[in-house]
């Protein structure tokens, strides 16, 4: 097939169609049963996210799309692997992998931070949450999987399954379901884990980062479980912004760096306020989320507090 043969196919994925509307439903039906857990300007906000994410992204999805298209067609693998069936499952690891490590520096480098942190900006933890997608990180987003067509997988294939993972990953932003059979905790993500990650609390920050698979977390040591009591996860940011303006929910971060950058002198320190994780300062306390995380772990061994 040729380029116009993969866009046209593409342009017929129903994927979306049907999960929007089992989206909304399940927005719904839980609001039903733990109306407590939301709030309708929160929501509003959510669901508005949503829609600044879909226009963002737009662009830069059918420039990478294009990009897949060629990789794909130099790919000395390309007729060796086309789309056989075992390569859905090959493609669901690479697919998660690179979900990891795109989700992991979206929190530990602060320029992608500003474009992830308006999914983390509600402080409740429902479907509605789900829907409150990053809007900055849709321009960078792609790059992370653009080893993937290298191997000689369809760019068509790569995009279903980046959807069906967004689609599973959907259903991790409740507080409805508590644990799952201990074997399911270990290999999946879940909303046991997805709860860890939305927290605000120093020893879950920048924790499971997983979409599917909570391997990876426990493979490359960013994996935390959830605690109740004393700590248990309370949500949003670390110093929350208080607002239900879209414009300031998609774009406070941004101007943050832009701040932090002009107040420094040194070229040195306003790169690292674009490029080091967020909380690093050349003029105050460090707070980025290992600093933190370290200095309370070692706060419980002396004092011996164990959660």
């Amino acid at each position: 097939m040729d380029i116009i043969d993969y866009v046209i196919e593409l342009s017929q994925d129903k994927l979306l169609y049907f999960a929007l509307p089992l989206f909304l439903l399940c927005l719904f039906v839980e609001y039903q049963f733990a109306k407590e857990k939301y709030n309708i300007k929160d929501t509003g906000v959510s669901l508005m996210m949503m829609i600044f994410s879909s226009i963002v992204e737009f662009i830069p999805k059918i420039c990478a799309f294009i990009i897949f298209f060629y990789l794909h067609q130099i790919s000395p693998l390309r007729d060796v692997i086309e789309r056989q069936w075992w390569v859905w499952f090959l493609l669901f690891f690479a697919d998660d992998f690179s979900y990891y490590w795109f989700h992991r520096l979206n929190h530990e480098i602060r320029l992608f931070w500003a474009g992830h942190v308006s999914h983390h900006s509600s402080v409740y933890m429902n479907f509605g949450t789900a829907l409150r997608q990053g809007v900055g990180e849709r321009i960078h987003k792609f790059f992370f999987w653009m080893w993937i067509p290298l191997l000689g997988v369809d760019p068509l294939m790569i995009f279903t399954m980046m959807g069906v993972s967004l689609v599973y990953q959907f259903f991790v932003h409740t507080e409805l379901i508590d644990k799952f059979p201990r074997v399911i905790e270990f290999v999946f993500n879940t909303p046991s884990h997805h709860r860890v990650h939305h927290a605000s609390n120093i020893r879950y920050l920048d924790c499971n980062h997983a979409g599917v698979l909570i391997i990876w977390d426990r493979l490359f040591g960013t994996f935390s479980k959830e605690l109740k009591g004393l700590d248990k996860p309370r949500y949003g940011l670390t110093e929350n912004i208080k607002t239900f303006n879209p414009l300031k929910v998609a774009t406070h971060e941004y101007i943050a760096i832009w701040k932090d950058v002009k107040r420094s002198k040194r070229l040195s320190d306003k790169l690292n306020y674009i490029f080091k994780s967020p909380g690093w300062s050349h003029d105050g306390d460090d707070k980025r989320a290992k600093v933190l995380r370290k200095k309370l772990q070692e706060y419980e061994e002396a004092t011996q507090i164990h959660l």
